[in-house]
């Protein structure tokens, strides 16, 4: 609330897909005080699969190209049951992958899962910034002794025979960066061991005000 509310007078350019659209504008009541902005908001419709320009700048070669990969997943519990039935739920969760010239870039804050057509997206990306939320599938209910697993709520773990550093062993010419990372992660402690046989694994730790320049 607080972001919107502070740049409610910017001139903000939102992508989403048709559903995620209508849920903010029909059913997310923080999203109203984008109604006063002026200049109006631009909402983009991200379509999955199609390629989408995007303007950086004056130059020609600062086009940006972004296409928007489906991935399995599930709308928010807050949505109504009304609304839901009206929704394609292909367009619940999505990742992005973005080209300007012969860089590309991929991103997934969310990662319900590990299809073939993803890790093709990383494997020809120059970086790749991806779901890095659980260490283990059963991280919240050993910590909290309640819960659900990763996988449960739509975050493929790190570790594990299945994990996301194990399905990715190969992609060393990719960049990979973790974000979106969960406060029982033990990644986030810098001396541990599993923060040492990340980084020994080729992957990185996203911080805040990280700049990356390809």
């Amino acid at each position: 609330m607080g972001l919107l509310h502070l740049r409610e007078f910017q001139p903000l350019r939102i992508f989403a897909t048709e559903s995620v659209q209508r849920i903010l504008k029909e059913e997310n009541s923080l999203f109203r005080v984008l109604r006063r902005s002026d200049p109006p908001v631009l909402w983009e419709i991200l379509r999955l699969g199609q390629a989408l320009s995007i303007t950086v700048g004056s130059e020609a070669n600062s086009a940006l190209c972004g296409r928007a990969i489906p991935l399995p997943g599930h709308f928010p519990d807050y949505v109504s049951d009304h609304l839901r039935a009206t929704l394609r739920e292909e367009e619940a969760v999505v990742a992005l992958h973005l080209t300007q010239g012969d860089k590309t870039f991929f991103f997934a804050p969310t990662l319900p899962t590990l299809n073939d057509e993803t890790k093709r997206a990383v494997a020809k990306s120059s970086l790749a910034m991806l779901d890095g939320t659980f260490w283990t599938d059963d991280e919240l209910i050993r910590v909290r002794s309640r819960g659900k697993t990763a996988t449960a709520i739509g975050h493929v773990p790190l570790s594990g025979p299945d994990g996301v550093i194990q399905q990715m062993r190969t992609f060393q010419n990719t960049r990979r960066i973790l974000i979106h990372l969960n406060n029982t992660n033990p990644v986030l402690d810098e001396e541990s061991d599993v923060y040492r046989t990340l980084h020994e694994s080729g992957w990185e730790v996203a911080y805040d005000g990280m700049e990356i320049t390809l």
